[in-house]
């Protein structure tokens, strides 16, 4: 499979920059192109500021900006990507610009090298016939502002090979980006319901129906949203909404662009919202704001569905992600329930004259969170919920079970990874399940899903199989926990590791208690959960919670398996983690809340500040944790106080102020 190291970006625009940057970000070689030099010097200055900027705002190290800029090239000569590995075109959205320049690149670069449109309204298919070899065309269709925001649509035409399809599927990993796959129809799958959705907002302004600002207020309210459709479609341009508009009329009345988006975007000016406003929506023209504006976007998805254009977890994902949709149209079509999305879909179907879909109901909304592939004698489960960073939600957990199920049972199956997809490999547990249940004084619910997920993990930890824990990113509580069941634990350089339970008021409970000290021993266990302090891939192997740090490459590459798992070899502690190890082996909890301690190797600067730390800590949460060390009964001991913890006034503080400083009462 060819590995993509040089990247090209033609057209240095806001969109071909932001590109240009995340590419660099990650370590790619980046040649940034356009027309003139003025344009790519342009490109390369706004590159810069947003980097330093970002250093100011501690986003970025001046390590990390100066790495990104040693990996940047500009060039107005399209010669000089002959070079690159794949090339994504970013110009503007001009059906015969585009074709012009994929003509010209095809005299120009090798036959091997990929080239990916960024359109957000053209045919992949169509444009793929201007260019040479069009098995190694693709669409990859970012979204606004593309060095933050994380979702690419991966868009394969009828001719895309799929080993050019899973060189780019792996491309966007390494580059930061959540990929969804869609078909090749116009709009594609985010864009297919969002501009008609922005579109409909201009209808029900048109029609005298609401204020610009009475018609954002209800959106953000309806879709969880921090801007209406007006605030944002000045954010990312009035015209970018009419001319994806126009590309989606074939498809029918209710996606005829409304004159006055004809109008505003022909004027050059953006909406003239007022900023201060804040008046409350008269109920009834809030009923028809919403019914109109969730409709369309519940037709449209139904429409996407008939057409089988995407997945449901795809969908719903590319709007968490994309749009920063609270909810995703998927859950917010099971959170109405079949009767009312039949009832939202067939107004807006009788109101536009439009046939209605078929697509409604419970077997169309099916999402997965946890995804299974098959090589040979491998199997990889990914943990595939990225827009909830891979959290333990009672589902999660039971398909996590099926799919391992299956690998385990498979005699054909030798060795399992787990890894995870996105910024994180599991994040935690799904805090949003405990508040509710605490609330609702269902902590028995609390238990029985805790219950499950420990005979889940005791079963991935007793198979006979070799189990493989790839941590790709943030790897939290119940996820550093899942890894810990596995026998060999493989952290990529991003990775990061933590127990923030004591933190958020509450102990590990799904073995973090136990597996931790068989791993690493009971002092620099005690460290971790007591402190909740987070570890680089780097820290964690040199205390031995992971086994080795590997490259992306490498990863992609035993998980192909074509290379074996690595050697593993035991490492020694250095005097640092010795010196924290013996400091909680030598010394109770207690004496070390008291400031009681025997220092031994630490300074005594560093007994306080440990000290310190834990005192911010929950603790009954610490005064439990540390009794199950202690006893080290086995990891089912921690079900036996899940009803004291979970009880505490402690464990709703922290678990509702996840990020804000608390004070526990030790309630």
């Amino acid at each position: 499979m060819k590995k993509i190291k040089t990247v090209g970006v033609v057209g240095a625009g806001t969109m071909g920059s932001a590109l240009a940057q995340k590419f660099a970000q990650e370590g790619f070689n980046v040649i940034l192109a356009d027309r003139a030099m003025n344009f790519v010097e342009k490109g390369l200055s706004n590159i810069k500021t947003t980097l330093e900027d970002g250093v100011q705002k501690s986003v970025f190290t001046k390590e990390q900006v100066e790495n990104a800029l040693s990996k940047l090239t500009g060039t107005e000569n399209l010669a000089d990507l002959k070079a690159c590995d794949l090339i994504v075109e970013a110009i503007y959205e001009n059906f015969n610009a585009k074709t012009e320049l994929l003509k010209s690149l095809s005299e120009i670069i090798t036959d091997d090298c990929i080239v990916a449109t960024n359109t957000s309204s053209y045919s992949v298919t169509e444009l793929a016939k201007n260019i040479s070899h069009p098995e190694r065309f693709i669409g990859l269709h970012f979204f606004y502002h593309a060095a933050k925001n994380r979702l690419v649509e991966i868009i394969p035409g009828e001719k895309t090979s799929d080993k050019t399809f899973e060189a780019v599927k792996i491309f966007c990993v390494l580059a930061g980006k959540d990929a969804i796959s869609c078909k090749d129809v116009y709009g594609f799958a985010v864009n297919r319901f969002f501009v008609p959705w922005l579109n409909e907002s201009t209808r029900l302004l048109q029609e005298g129906i609401g204020t610009m600002e009475e018609i954002d207020i209800v959106c953000m309210k309806v879709f969880g949203i921090g801007m209406g459709p007006f605030a944002l479609m000045n954010a990312t341009g009035v015209p970018v909404a009419y001319h994806s508009e126009k590309t989606l009329e074939v498809f029918g009345k209710l996606y005829a662009v409304a004159e006055l988006l004809k109008v505003q975007a022909e004027s050059g000016r953006q909406w003239d919202i007022n900023p201060e406003w804040n008046n409350p929506v008269d109920a009834e023209k809030e009923k028809i704001i919403r019914e109109r504006m969730l409709g369309v976007v519940l037709f449209v998805c139904s429409q996407i569905f008939d057409e089988k254009v995407c997945t449901a977890t795809d969908l719903n994902r590319g709007a968490k992600i994309g749009l920063r949709w609270r909810k995703g149209p998927v859950e917010l079509m099971k959170s109405l329930g079949v009767v009312e999305v039949n009832r939202l879909v067939k107004f807006i179907s009788e109101l536009y004259e439009m046939k209605m879909p078929e697509s409604v109901g419970e077997k169309f909304w099916q999402m997965h969170s946890v995804k299974l592939e098959k090589r040979n004698d491998i199997a990889i489960i990914t943990m595939d919920q990225p827009e909830n960073m891979n959290a333990l939600s009672e589902e999660t957990v039971h398909e996590l079970s099926e799919k391992f199920h299956e690998a385990d049972k498979n005699p054909l199956i030798k060795t399992i990874f787990i890894t995870g997809s996105g910024k994180a490999f599991v994040a935690g547990a799904d805090i949003k399940f405990f508040v509710k249940n605490i609330k609702s004084n269902k902590i028995c619910d609390i238990e029985s899903f805790t219950g499950f997920g420990q005979k889940v993990f005791k079963r991935i930890d007793h198979s006979q199989k070799t189990v493989v824990a790839i941590v790709n990113g943030l790897t939290l509580g119940g996820g550093l926990e899942l890894a810990l069941c596995a026998d060999v634990i493989l952290a990529l350089p991003k990775a990061q590791f933590a127990f923030p339970e004591t933190g958020i008021g509450i102990y590990p409970g799904l073995g973090g208690t136990q597996r931790s000290v068989k791993k690493i021993g009971k002092g620099l266990s005690k460290y971790l959960i007591h402190t909740g302090k987070m570890l680089s891939a780097k820290d964690a192997e040199e205390i031995g919670l992971a086994d080795k740090v590997i490259t992306a490459d490498d990863a992609f590459e035993i998980l192909s398996g074509n290379q074996p798992l690595p050697t593993i070899s035991k490492k020694e502690l250095n005097d640092k983690w010795k010196h924290i190890r013996d400091f909680f082996e030598e010394n109770s909890i207690i004496e070390i809340q008291s400031r009681n301690f025997s220092n031994h190797s630490l300074t005594k600067d560093e007994g306080e500040k440990i000290a310190k730390t834990i005192s911010y800590k929950a603790p009954i949460a610490i005064r439990l944790a540390d009794q199950l060390i202690e006893e080290a009964l086995g990891c089912e001991s921690e079900l036996n106080h899940l009803e004291e913890i979970f009880s505490t006034s402690d464990a709703l503080l922290g678990l509702t102020s996840i990020g804000k400083k608390v004070e526990y009462a030790g309630k």
